[in-house]
């Protein structure tokens, strides 16, 4: 359409509109450069019901007008808003922008704030944070004698903005994005827009960019940032000065999405049609705040009860025992001396700590310092575990030595705490706190602390700790605790298993360590490698329950077969301390009752237990080994029953093997699991997408486990939400399938998984053969070469199986998780399945 501009010079717009008659409201799309309005074609295709959508080509952009002359940012506002005039755009209107296209939607927005209704950002910045100079590919690209040549005279900056896509976007789309920019002539706007962007302070553009950068403060409209994390040209310094402006903004961050987020992560549109359906149901300005009301028992109540007791209260293996009085002064003193030292209410501390009395300390310190833990897996290697903090946007670490240089290594923000022995002097030939970039050490915090005032305690349902899952199943991700959640889940973990200051644990699983204080029990943990659980031995666990004379045990089904495989390995004295072990507990995923069979060799006197939950709501069912027994064979793994105050429902499954039905406690019905608990997970951090489908039913959980509740009420899991294979007969679960083929002699291991397209997929069973040499799962090494089975043993298979199974192939081992070295990555085995199958043997690459 052709408008005139300010001037009276009329210009001819490219715009894509669905034409929406009478629109609930509009969707302002605004792309940057050197883009176009394609861009958006998701949202356009399938808009929130009833709204209009907008998203027109800026000028001299995509297919609008050519111009003779550059365009500043002022008129680029101007011509925004004369062209939302010229179509008649009226509120309630949503702006969504991109890149350079974020703070021109900004600057409208602002301009119009009566017909404000939200705000939608994607990669985009609006200020240079202190000290930043700029995005260093733009100003690479605007630098004297380059700019002309690769925004203008060549193709390469075009080019080079559908190249920073991983994996490669589609030749046709890369094609589509360059379709506009073919000629020097239709580039020039592409570098004017470079040229126009405000790097210097005396820059005429920089006055009206650092007005909507300071103008956003002020917006009282809900707002959306939805992120690539891998863009190199707006980092994550740009997403925390976004965050810093917009403090109330929702967040999903699609891990692996680079620059061109809405091609990265093309489920971005469906974010922004549930958040405007959401936008759509609340009444305008409304705003939900937490309750804070209610002191109840704090994390630290145990501790601050037993402060005078002079029991061990932390075991170190080899190492230091901590009285529950000296662990409540430490924490006390820690406590005061991180507050005095700056660390504030609500900030986060990531815990680089080994298991250990510090890290325990530092822990309980920094909660009730009214500070947020932040705890990644060592397991999840380097790479993992910087995208894992660094998207929980941490303000400190408190490291070891090896802790401080990881966190370098992954490039964390905020300051440096140093947990352990210092050797300050350098003698030792460690690198001295400085050298680590420390600006304090533990022991100087409890020394600051003894004469600095007690925190004040902070509120209920202020934020405790955000836990990263074990990547199992996709990236990890971070669960947010509130205190009341937290506490919610140790008083019924306390109940359930009737755990009193008598009871001493062993925590074979790291993390549970942490809980003990919390409990009022004396804990040890293991002298084992925390990343690999599956090395722990009986004699291990033995060492650590004669340490603090244990009477319950922790620990993963992967740590239990390592234990019930070196039973013959055990010395009388270590005999007897395992003789003392009341209660054996084991999580993390499915445990065979066989397991818990073997482990009376063991444990004689220990009455196991499988609590079923995960990082998001633990525990919610519980079932002990005679448990198992008395519901006897059925489909799937039984967990039991919901436990006091924890309630399960099932939302059936489709035709199509989609967990979209009704929520329902009827018996039999197999569908997603959701629960509802006074401890459920307060949200998923930075993931808002997530958190809304996941919560879609109000106060209910949805876990991504499939199973059904049998008509006694226990619960029984049958695999992964995502692992069900699409049949055209229908929905198939995994488990018990799996379960009948791991009966069968000759079979130690097996995993069903879906080849081909969802409707028609078909069964494939990966069998891991009894007494091939080492374990039947692995979490590293090299990859696991699949082959097609006998005749003999795929016609076995077949015999048990239940169902059609279109292929039997044998595997040495399968791929599992790296924190509980127990969950099977189905979704890998399926994909190297599918390229033999296809005539292509090749090996399972590392989960």
């Amino acid at each position: 359409m052709t408008v005139a501009d300010s001037t009276g010079v009329e210009h001819t717009w490219h715009v894509l509109d669905n034409g929406v008659p009478d629109p609930t409201g509009t969707l302002l799309c605004v792309h940057g450069n050197p883009t176009w309005s394609y861009l958006w074609r998701r949202l356009l295709a399938a808009p929130p019901p009833g709204w209009r959508v907008v998203a027109p080509d800026q000028l001299g952009m995509g297919w609008s007008d050519r111009l003779p002359g550059p365009r500043s940012l002022q008129q680029r506002l101007a011509d925004l808003d004369d062209l939302t005039a010229a179509l008649g755009v009226t509120g309630p209107v949503v702006t969504v922008g991109h890149d350079w296209g974020g703070a021109i939607s900004l600057g409208w927005a602002l301009q119009h704030r009566k017909s404000l209704r939200g705000v939608v950002l994607a990669n985009t910045a609006v200020a240079m944070p202190d000290g930043d100079l700029g995005p260093a590919l733009i100003r690479l690209a605007s630098a004297p004698g380059v700019r002309a040549a690769v925004t203008v005279g060549t193709p390469v900056f075009v080019r080079a903005t559908t190249a920073l896509s991983r994996p490669a976007l589609p030749a046709d789309v890369r094609g589509a994005f360059a379709a506009p920019y073919r000629s020097r002539a239709r580039r020039r706007s592409v570098g004017d827009f470079v040229a126009d962007i405000p790097f210097a302070p005396d820059h005429p553009s920089r006055p009206v960019q650092e007005a909507v950068a300071e103008g956003i403060r002020t917006l009282d409209v809900p707002a959306l940032l939805l992120w690539g994390p891998r863009d190199p040209v707006f980092g994550e310094r740009y997403l925390t000065d976004l965050r810093s402006r917009l403090p109330r903004a929702r967040l999903h961050r699609y891990e692996g999405a680079s620059h061109l987020l809405p091609e990265d992560a093309p489920q971005y549109a469906d974010a922004v049609v549930q958040w405007v359906a959401d936008l759509d149901a609340a009444p305008a300005g409304r705003r939900a705040t937490a309750t804070t009301d209610g002191a109840g028992r704090r994390l630290w109540s145990a501790l601050q009860e037993r402060s005078d007791d002079d029991a061990p209260a932390i075991v170190e293996v080899g190492g230091a025992t901590v009285t529950w009085s000296r662990l409540a002064d430490r924490v006390s003193d820690l406590a005061a001396g991180l507050a005095a030292s700056g660390i504030r209410p609500g900030q986060r501390v990531a815990m680089l700590v080994e298991p250990s009395a510090d890290l325990t300390a530092a822990v309980y310190a920094v909660w009730r310092a009214g500070a947020v833990v932040v705890v990644a897996d060592k397991g999840l290697g380097i790479a993992g575990m910087r995208r894992a903090l660094r998207s929980a946007a941490v303000d400190h670490v408190v490291g070891s030595r090896a802790g401080l240089a990881a966190a370098r290594l992954m490039g964390l923000p905020g300051s440096r705490i140093l947990a352990g022995r210092t050797g300050r002097t350098g003698v030792t030939g460690r690198a001295t706190p400085a050298a680590l970039g420390a600006a304090h050490t533990l022991d100087e915090l409890a020394a600051l602390g003894r004469s600095a005032p007690a925190p004040a305690e902070c509120p209920v349902d202020a934020d405790c700790a955000v836990l990263f899952t074990s990547g199992a199943t996709g990236p990890a991700k971070g669960v947010v605790y509130t205190h009341r959640q937290a506490a919610a889940q140790i008083d019924l973990v306390r109940t359930t298993y009737g755990l009193t200051a008598g009871d001493r644990l062993v925590a074979a699983f790291a993390p549970f360590a942490i809980l003990g204080p919390a409990l009022g029990i004396g804990s040890a943990v293991p002298d084992v490698d925390v990343t690999q659980p599956g090395s722990l031995t009986a004699a291990a666990l033995a060492e650590a329950a004669a340490a603090v004379d244990a009477t319950v045990v922790f620990a993963s089904p992967a740590a239990l077969r390592r234990v019930a495989a070196t039973v013959g390995d055990l010395s009388a004295r270590q005999r007897e301390a395992l003789g003392g072990i009341r209660l054996l507990m084991s999580a993390g995923a499915p445990v065979p009752a066989s397991l818990l069979r073997s482990l009376r060799a063991v444990l004689p006197t220990a009455d196991p237990h499988t609590p079923y939950g995960m990082t998001e709501v633990l525990p919610v069912t519980d079932v002990s080994l005679s448990g198992i027994e008395a519901a006897g064979g059925g489909e799937g793994v039984c967990v039991g029953r919901p436990l006091p105050g924890v309630a399960v429902r099932i939302s059936p499954l489709s035709a199509e093997g989609l967990a979209d039905g009704p929520l329902t406690d009827r018996p039999g019905v197999p569908g997603e699991v959701c629960v509802q608990a006074a401890h459920v997970k307060d949200r998923y951090d930075a993931l808002w997408a997530l958190e809304r489908a996941t919560s879609r039913d109000p106060g209910w959980h949805r876990t991504g486990d499939v199973g059904h509740l049998d008509a006694d009420g226990r619960l029984w899991i049958e695999g992964r939400l995502a692992h069900v294979i699409s049949t055209a007969a229908g929905p198939v679960t995994p488990v018990g399938i799996e379960q009948r083929v791991e009966a069968l002699p000759g079979s130690s291991a097996a995993a069903a998984v879906a080849v081909g397209p969802a409707g028609a997929q078909v069964v494939v069973l990966v069998v891991v053969p009894s007494g091939t040499p080492g374990s039947p799962v692995r979490s590293r090494g090299r990859g696991t070469r699949l082959r097609l089975a006998g005749t003999d043993t795929a016609d076995a298979v077949r015999a048990v199986a239940g169902v059609d199974v279109a292929a039997v192939l044998l595997a040495p081992r399968l791929p599992v998780d790296v924190r509980h070295q127990s969950k099977v990555d189905r979704g890998e085995l399926a994909r190297r399945a599918a390229r033999v199958l296809a005539g292509a043997p090749r090996r399972l690459r590392r989960p």
